[in-house]
Parts: structure tokens; C-alpha cells; sequence
């Protein structure tokens, strides 16, 4: 059975090629999760309509992805986070800290799952880490963690504290 491919599938091919593939698969598995249409005239003149839509937009978003990438390229990023023993980290750093903070300092938002981390991090020092952006387009940055100073952390107890008494003075 012939069909065209909506999306891209390992293995199978990319969204808007025309596949032979066995009824039952088709039947059951790309139909019926709009992963594919069976392959008709219309159906194969509007992927080719869409593909050409989409290689057009795609060219506008490569060159805004490559300015990015070049404003993210080599940039480092400090993170401060309390120590425990041997330079341990209470908690860890994970891909979300590192996007939030690497948006912060780029002004553009930056997805959590752009940033290329196999694992949380757990210790202090500095890591290399990858963002992928496109296919071929994986800038890579520093992230340096170090130890959050005992002023930091008192400031943010003092004003836990502060809030503690507001919510006291407007109960009473």
C-alpha cells in the first residue's frame, strides 16, 4: 500500500516522501495516528505543496537559528547553588537551570530539552554542554557551578522571615 508520510519516521523515511508499506501496517499503525495518508493524486500534490511551503519557512528559521547559534557559541554561564562535603551539591543542576539561565542571558527562550545533558549535574566545576538548535547546529557552552556565598543564602532566609510577618500582620 502506498502511502505519504506525514511526519518523519526512523527508519521509514521523512514527512512527504511516498512509501510502499505493508496494508496492515499502514491500516493499523500510521493512519490511524495521522502519521501518514494513503497515497492518491490530490494527496501527493498537497504534500509536494506543503513541502515547498515548509522549505521555505525552513530557510527563514535556519538563518534565525544560526544567529543564535552564534550568539551562544563559547558563552559562559555561572551558576551558584549550596555546597555540601567535597564540593557536592545540595540538589543538582539540571537542563531546566541551565535553559533558564542561559535564556536569561541571551534574551531569547531557550526549551529545556535543547539542552544536551545525559544527567543531572551534582558537583561544582565546569562542564562543557551542548545545545541543539537544529541537525547540525549543537553551539556549545560553558556552565561553571560554584559555591553560593553564606550571605546569599542569609539574604534569602531573611527574607523568608519578612514574608513570615506580612502574612502574620494581615492575619491580625
Amino acid at each position: 500500500m502506498k502511502v505519504v508520510l506525514l511526519e518523519d519516521l526512523p527508519g521509514k523515511g521523512r514527512a512527504g516522501d511516498i512509501k510502499e508499506v505493508n496494508k496492515g501496517y499502514a491500516k493499523n499503525f500510521l493512519l490511524p495516528r495521522g502519521l501518514a495518508m494513503v497515497a492518491t493524486p490530490t494527496v501527493i500534490k498537497q504534500g509536494e505543496a506543503r513541502l515547498e511551503r515548509e522549505k521555505l519557512e525552513g530557510s527563514v528559521d535556519r538563518d534565525k537559528l544560526v544567529e543564535l547559534a552564534q550568539q551562544i557559541e563559547g558563552r559562559e554561564i555561572n551558576l551558584k547553588a549550596r555546597m555540601g562535603v567535597g564540593e557536592r551539591l545540595f540538589g543538582s543542576i539540571t537542563a531546566a537551570d541551565v535553559a533558564e539561565e542561559l535564556s536569561r542571558a541571551i534574551d531569547s527562550v531557550i526549551d529545556k530539552k535543547k539542552i544536551d545533558m545525559d544527567k543531572p549535574l551534582h558537583q561544582a566545576g565546569s562542564y562543557e554542554i551542548g545545545v541543539k538548535l537544529a541537525g547540525d547546529l549543537k553551539p556549545q557552552i560553558t556552565l561553571v557551578i560554584e559555591e553560593e556565598k553564606e550571605t546569599e543564602t542569609e539574604k534569602k532566609a531573611e527574607k523568608k522571615k519578612e514574608k513570615g510577618k506580612k502574612k502574620e500582620e494581615e492575619k491580625d
